[in-house]
């Protein structure tokens, strides 16, 4: 079973946890592994088994330490259609410098490629190339970037070097000094290994539309927020979207089965289309190719849908692709019942009758 068609990059590229991984081979990781404890949800986390050394395409997110804006500021409207007056982020003093250094990692790594870069008030997303087989791990190359761009911080904000000194003064656990460390990044980055067809197209054009997105969600805030504290039918949900959807009257479950051929597939694609232009919202994990041909086509029709992922959230997950758009519009919720796991494990048939029970409870209540 598939649900590529609802599985969006999770983008959930921001995160508060500190954790760094060790990386290590395949072999290496099965013999620590029994020793190592049970696995928390982190996106810092390398992917195991992947040569970081090797020829291929990495998206790179940094966040700031706290999540301080000091990397620029957001300007524009979120709406507009004058290309002088669309939303963009006015870079700092300490912007230029770490767009500076980031441009420079091609100049100190001749192997790499800088192909593209969108840095936003809090953090950055970048995409590099590595041309051929490094001599160093990845993890390396954004080690030097950030020692760089730690440099140009202290020298324009002397006092927050001064400062983590003076509150480490004494202190034998470092580890208490959590979030002041005097350095303009969180610890650790995260990666995306781009391989898939098209998918580096898709991603320079999502870097550039950010600030468009960054103008969105602050106009629309509660329709991004991630809530943890929905419970319908004493099932507890995390949500992103319209949560009033949930209130609504008329809401129709959507459960076709696998054996419908495709003609029978387009038939109850108009049926359900034409229930949705009536004022019906539809509610499906969209498990079975027609059920997300359905919930495809309704989505694209700009009509409001429920969603129940089996992927969880995290406090900064938001949706992605043409799921912004349906989110910004008041038009989608995704709900997710179980916690957020880093690996996309394979569905089962029970979690398939979970998903589509939850969906009968939710029309029902």
């Amino acid at each position: 079973m598939s649900l590529s068609f609802f599985i969006y990059p999770s983008l959930c590229f921001f995160y508060n946890n500190d954790y760094l991984c060790t990386i290590m081979d395949w072999e290496q990781y099965q013999k620590h592994k029994p020793f190592a404890g049970k696995k928390k949800p982190s996106m810092l986390r390398r992917r195991i088994g992947h040569d970081y050394s090797s020829r291929c395409v990495y998206l790179i997110t940094i966040t700031v330490e706290g999540r301080r804006p000091l990397l620029g500021r957001l300007v524009g409207e979120a709406n507009a259609i004058d290309s002088n007056h669309a939303p963009k982020v006015e870079l700092t003093a300490l912007g230029e410098r770490v767009k500076e250094r980031w441009m420079a990692t091609e100049l100190l790594y001749p192997k790499i490629k800088v192909i593209g870069l969108q840095i936003m008030p809090d953090h950055l997303h970048g995409i590099l190339f590595v041309k051929e087989q490094l001599n160093c791990h990845l993890g390396q190359v954004i080690k030097g970037f950030k020692t760089g761009s730690n440099k140009a911080y202290r020298e324009l904000f002397p006092s927050a070097a001064t400062g983590s000194q003076q509150r480490n003064e004494g202190k034998r656990d470092r580890s208490l000094d959590d979030r002041e460390h005097g350095q303009l990044w969180a610890l650790g980055f995260n990666d995306h290994i781009l391989s898939g067809r098209g998918e580096l197209e898709n991603w320079k054009r999502y870097l550039q539309d950010n600030p468009r997105r960054l103008a969105i969600k602050r106009a629309h805030p509660d329709f991004f927020r991630v809530r943890f504290d929905i419970q319908i039918a004493n099932q507890a949900y995390a949500a992103i979207g319209n949560s009033f959807l949930l209130q609504h009257p008329h809401k129709i479950q959507v459960q076709i089965s696998r054996s419908l051929s495709e003609e029978q597939i387009k038939e109850e694609t108009e049926r359900y289309l034409a229930m949705a232009k009536d004022g019906a919202i539809l509610v499906s994990p969209a498990i079975s190719k027609g059920e997300q041909t359905i919930m495809r086509t309704v989505l694209n029709a700009r009509l409001p849908l429920i969603f129940l992922t089996p992927w969880g959230f995290t406090s900064f997950s938001k949706p992605g692709h043409q799921y912004f758009e349906a989110c910004a519009d008041g038009k989608l919720l995704l709900l997710a019942p179980w916690p957020h796991q880093n690996e996309r494990m394979p569905l089962t048939r029970q979690m398939c009758l979970d998903l589509n029970n939850m969906a009968r409870k939710l029309c029902e209540c």
